[in-house]
């Protein structure tokens, strides 16, 4: 068990931040605990290798008297891709790996992939212009779908396939994937979708292992990220945050994936559990260049590629559930999101600030320029933009040099 992040606590002030203004973070979350809208949240704030925020508001389990605490587990779905991603550059930088190679190099059941063409109203299947490459499942441009987002004919195929339930094994969900037909061009548009799934059934290909024997060989141990994992041991299950039973805003049930038992699919795009102080050593590790304490997981070079935006002009897929994944002056990178310009988008941050969320409520940035980190932990899905938005705004808010 670890509360502490590597990094050691220091004082905001000498750090550029105001120590007032961060205790107005706090107090901002802790009255949306209070208001009954968020059940706890872990927050975690570090600059120039320092923590200079690490605290807990509210309850870990708002069904029991427990309150929020530093080492509280949180499902954080899609903050599971960037880990996935740096498995994927590591089998690049080792040889094994070629970004700009079809999928079916790997996978050869994708060679015969089809694409559902409906640009004259009358849909049938074709073969794509180009095949899908590892590039296009890093950057969400394999023409790939996710069957939460919409009710389009192939979301409707990946829905039907019981995808959401995690009963396929990686090699079995992407034969599965690979008889679906992709949604548009590989290449042509950014399409959020299921496509770091199938990314580790390719590291798993490639490895031997599978993905959690790889992660936890090259970047969980190595990291001493020891509390992240695609299942929670009985001796741990204690410490799960759960969300409202009902959500206060929807008045919906609120299921979560359950933790407590392992899943055939190890899934790469939205599996992991992770703690606010594991997490920021895999964001000190990216910050620093791809090393943390003496262990290299990727070259500065490396890092930079991966953090840099993939997209230029592609357009984005809107979605009928989401609209747009990407804000204005926002791109993608591999596995992260990228801030393009200081400006534009809707949320402070400089230009090269990467990040990405999870659908359960966490989220986290990097700002290199800044040389600072940010994360949020709670299990909060529909106030999920709310409290990401109000996190970051509070953030930069007390960032005064």
């Amino acid at each position: 068990m670890h509360t502490e992040t590597l990094l050691a606590h220091a004082d905001p002030a000498q750090h550029g931040f105001c120590p007032q203004r961060l205790q107005h973070l706090l107090a901002a979350f802790e009255a949306e605990v209070a208001r009954g809208r968020l059940p706890g949240a872990v927050l975690l704030l570090a600059r120039r290798g320092k923590t200079l925020l690490h605290a807990a508001v509210g309850q870990q389990d708002p069904a029991l008297p427990t309150p929020m605490a530093l080492d509280t587990l949180f499902r954080i779905y899609s903050m599971t891709k960037p880990l996935v991603s740096v498995a994927a550059l590591m089998l690049m930088e080792r040889g094994q790996l070629a970004l700009g190679a079809p999928v079916a190099r790997y996978l050869p059941e994708f060679a015969q992939v089809q694409l559902l063409d409906t640009s004259t109203g009358t849909a049938f299947l074709r073969a794509p212009r180009r095949a899908p490459t590892v590039q296009d499942l890093l950057r969400h441009t394999a023409g790939l779908a996710y069957e939460i987002l919409g009710d389009e004919p192939v979301q409707r195929m990946y829905a039907e396939a019981g995808f959401a339930d995690f009963s396929y094994t990686n090699r079995e969900f992407a034969q599965a994937l690979a008889r679906l037909p992709l949604m548009f061009e590989p290449g042509t548009q950014f399409g959020y979708s299921r496509a770091t799934d199938l990314l580790g059934s390719v590291i798993e290909v490639l490895s031997g292992q599978t993905l959690g024997e790889f992660l936890q060989q090259n970047i969980l141990d190595p990291l001493g990220m020891l509390d992240t994992a695609f299942v929670v041991p009985a001796a741990a299950q204690q410490r799960i945050a759960e969300p409202f039973a009902l959500d206060p805003d929807q008045h919906l049930p609120v299921q979560l994936t359950d933790m407590r038992r392992a899943h055939a699919m190890q899934s790469g795009g939205a599996g992991l559990v992770s703690t606010a102080a594991d997490y920021a050593r895999f964001l000190q590790c990216l910050l620093a260049g791809g090393t943390l304490q003496g262990q290299r997981l990727l070259a500065p070079n490396t890092v930079r590629y991966m953090t840099a935006d993939h997209l230029g002009d592609l357009p984005q897929h809107f979605t009928q559930r989401s609209g747009y994944m990407l804000a204005q002056g926002v791109g993608f990178g591999l596995g992260v999101s990228v801030k393009r310009y200081d400006g534009q988008d809707c949320l402070p941050g400089s230009a090269g600030l990467y990040g990405w969320s999870g659908i359960g409520g966490t989220t986290f940035f990097v700002d290199p320029v800044q040389e600072l980190f940010g994360i949020l932990m709670t299990q909060a899905p529909y106030q999920r933009d709310v409290y990401r938005a109000m996190f970051r705004n509070m953030v930069y808010a007390a960032l005064l040099d």
